[in-house]
């Protein structure tokens, strides 16, 4: 598999997918609509998911999207390397018009993300990384630059969901009180780990796969771990129920 290619594949994936989300966002009318569990669709999530499959189709592995029909799991089980995608995390800061929302486009080797691209459209931030070349981040038209995993480990500021604070992440961050508390959507909560301006994300509340494997694959570039708090045991992916359970991220 040749990791480096197709992590140039994913970038200009999330690029293309990031402009057709721009043209909806600085239009009038989102379409949103309500999916059976609540959670918000927009005409945006759609046209990224359509525009990423463009892409992505031309490798021939399987794709597993969150706006893409659903597979069922004795279809996957057996997948070797496989997309999961999410063409838009953050789809209730997208209405909100806050920027914060990103393109996730992940690499699984069976059950590990092997290589991950996080884009954010509005702020025209790209994170990427994969096994084989570290991680990246890319600011406009600024030259990209390796991110390095900080050296220390004391916990500065701990990353917490604005819109999911439970009394379990609340208990962890009561753990630091010097630690500032920092707030922010989608996977760019990640990146802030990735950047070293934060150690610490505690996630109590509901994630599925695809909110979570594209940036799971970038800080695995830098040797951080996600790790499921009952057990301590590594986030896994093409679970039968691909509902997250609760994970504690730190480097």
């Amino acid at each position: 598999m040749d990791l480096p290619k197709l992590t140039i594949l994913a970038v200009e994936a999330s690029k293309a997918a990031g402009q057709e989300i721009l043209k909806i966002y600085h239009s009038a009318d989102f379409g949103v609509e309500m999916k059976s569990d609540d959670s918000p669709l927009t005409l945006a999530d759609k046209a990224a998911h359509e525009e990423i499959m463009k892409y992505l189709s031309e490798t021939g592995l399987p794709v597993l999207s969150e706006e893409g029909k659903s597979i069922p799991y004795e279809e996957r089980k057996n997948w070797e390397y496989f997309w999961m995608v999410d063409p838009l995390d953050g789809t209730k800061e997208f209405i909100k018009k806050n920027g914060e929302f990103t393109v996730n486009i992940a690499l699984i080797h069976r059950d590990t993300p092997v290589m991950g691209v996080v884009y954010a459209p509005v702020l025209d931030r790209m994170y990427w990384g994969n096994a084989e070349e570290g991680a990246w981040k890319q600011e406009g038209k600024e030259e990209a630059r390796m991110l390095k995993r900080p050296e220390t480990k004391m916990v500065r500021a701990i990353v917490a969901s604005r819109s999911h604070l439970s009394p379990e992440t609340q208990e962890v961050i009561d753990r630091y009180p010097d630690a500032k508390v920092i707030s922010m959507g989608s996977s760019l909560k990640f990146m802030l780990l990735a950047e070293g301006k934060a150690q610490l994300y505690p996630r109590f509340a509901p994630t599925m796969e695809w909110d979570t494997a594209a940036a799971h694959g970038v800080l695995l570039a830098l040797g951080f771990t996600v790790k499921k708090t009952d057990n301590n045991q590594p986030l896994r992916y093409n679970k039968q129920n691909l509902l997250n359970p609760f994970f504690i991220c730190e480097g």
